[in-house]
């Protein structure tokens, strides 16, 4: 099976290769993705960019452990860039990746969850 956003050897890494403890950390992420991309909006939309650039940062950490490496790339530059409130033009872009992402990286999390339960 083949996943165009996530890595799952870098979560066998993580969980042992225990579809329990992967379960668990997909719903974590599930939810803190959704968190974050909310709390990026309105930090977007009140103009605190140092606070979004903090949030892109904790970001970035969530979608590294889930082998989003391309993902965390783009969120480190969006980090920067918020910090310093440069390039705000971009944000919204930014922002919209995270969201869409994150949002087809769950339902490939999904499909390796089922597809693991499947085989065992």
């Amino acid at each position: 099976m083949e996943y165009k956003l996530i890595n799952p050897d870098y979560l066998d890494n993580v969980s042992g290769g225990d579809v329990q403890i992967i379960s668990e950390i997909v719903e974590m992420f599930r939810v803190q993705a959704a968190e974050i991309s909310e709390e990026m909006q309105n930090l977007h939309e009140s103009k605190e960019y140092v606070k979004l650039g903090l949030l892109a940062h904790k970001a970035k950490s969530s979608v590294a452990i889930m082998g989003m490496n391309d993902l965390a790339v783009m969120l480190k530059t969006f980090e920067l860039s918020a910090r310093e409130g440069k390039d705000i033009e971009l944000y919204s872009d930014y922002i919209g990746r995270f969201v869409s992402d994150t949002r087809a990286a769950i339902i490939e999390l999904d499909e390796l969850i089922r597809h693991r339960l499947n085989t065992n």
